[in-house]
């Protein structure tokens, strides 16, 4: 079975240089058709040149509304530029133990990513701060036992999804319990699989069951799950773990094939067939057009020669529509009017007090 270039777009989300949209992006987008892109700090200024750049992407994308993401996590993993409303990492909402507080500030970013265009966050993190060695996660976790990672991780997903912002739990099945970081080197997990249930995996449970819209998958060597492939292009560990048994039908991207975990064993464009192959929806690749180009290409080739068949690929394009139509239609291009009475407004500004004031008591009376 054959599958257009445009379906087959629709399964990647991309990232890319610059603050505007080129003629090059724009030619791009409009002949290859991703599903989303990805924005970081090289791509953002000020809200009003975030917003002139996400109308434009979406322009360049009539078709089908772009999925617009971030990784605003708070914290040390925060891309927006000043005049936004940051927060602190999610530990300071662990040791503050208050769910409320985590909602509301994942409802704050929520409104403001929305005002600027941005309709996706890769938050929350769930892995478990397991490992004090962990040279990656430590203070992006809520916590380091399962119970407030899965409380507030629950409450973050409810702020960002209540406010129509797509929110994406990571790092499937958990990245806590490493000691090496995957950006650099392929993480391994020697742990046997009775105490992955009883600590990394609860978070990720916990929230299949209350509706998480996204997930994304480490590039983690879990011995445990699969001794050769990493979760990301493990066929056990996506398919039948996440898939078939916690019957998970949202969304599943891959964390970005551009990181050294992958590149170092794999190529992108094998990367990018074999996630699909295991059970995801969306390879994300970061940064190199060339790359991007590749992938997309190798997955085109896989579906026309039968290794990826049109029923597969069917699966993955409905989950996609499925989620653009939850949060992205109808389609309004966003203006600055609007995004003036919401980004780093006064009762944003006042809830990020009260976060700091919450844990200055803490450390002062560990309540």
């Amino acid at each position: 079975m054959l599958m257009s270039r445009d379906k087959i777009g629709q399964l990647f989300m991309v990232g890319f240089d610059g603050m505007a949209v080129s003629a090059d992006l724009a030619a791009y987008i409009k002949e290859y058709k991703p599903g989303g892109v990805i924005l970081f700090s090289r791509n953002l200024e000020s809200a009003e040149q975030i917003i002139e750049l996400t109308n434009e992407l979406q322009r360049c994308s009539p078709h089908s509304p772009l999925l617009i993401s971030i990784d605003q996590e708070g914290g040390r993993v925060s891309r927006l530029p000043k005049g936004f409303t940051i927060f602190p990492s999610c530990d300071v909402f662990g040791r503050c133990n208050s769910s409320e507080l985590a909602y509301a500030a994942a409802a704050t970013i929520a409104k403001e990513l929305k005002a600027v265009g941005i309709n996706m966050n890769m938050s929350p993190v769930l892995d478990v701060n397991s490992n004090p060695a962990n040279p990656v996660i430590g203070d992006r976790a809520f916590g380091a036992t399962p119970a407030p990672v899965c409380e507030l991780g629950l409450a973050t997903v409810g702020g960002l999804q209540d406010n129509h912002v797509v929110a994406c739990g990571k790092h499937f099945p958990g990245h806590g319990d490493t000691s090496a970081d995957s950006h650099k080197e392929l993480p391994v997990v020697t742990a046997p699989r009775e105490r992955l249930e009883q600590i990394e995996f609860p978070p990720f449970r916990y929230a299949v069951a209350h509706g998480v819209a996204t997930m994304m998958t480490a590039h983690v060597l879990y011995r445990a799950l699969d001794d050769k492939r990493p979760a990301t292009l493990s066929p056990t560990i996506i398919g039948k773990f996440l898939r078939e048994e916690l019957q998970y039908d949202g969304v599943v991207l891959t964390d970005d094939l551009e990181m050294h975990a992958i590149i170092d064993h794999y190529g992108v464009e094998d990367a990018a067939v074999q996630s699909i192959l295991a059970g995801c929806d969306m390879p994300l690749i970061c940064k190199d057009r060339n790359r991007e180009m590749a992938a997309i290409s190798a997955v085109d080739k896989a579906v026309a020669d039968g290794t990826i068949t049109g029923e597969r690929l069917e699966r993955s394009l409905a989950r996609i529509a499925r989620l653009k139509e939850r949060f992205l239609l109808p389609y309004r291009p966003v203006v600055i009017s609007d995004a003036k009475l919401v980004v780093g407004c006064r009762s944003h500004r006042a809830l990020l007090r009260s976060i700091d004031q919450a844990r200055e008591r803490f450390a002062k009376t560990g309540a």
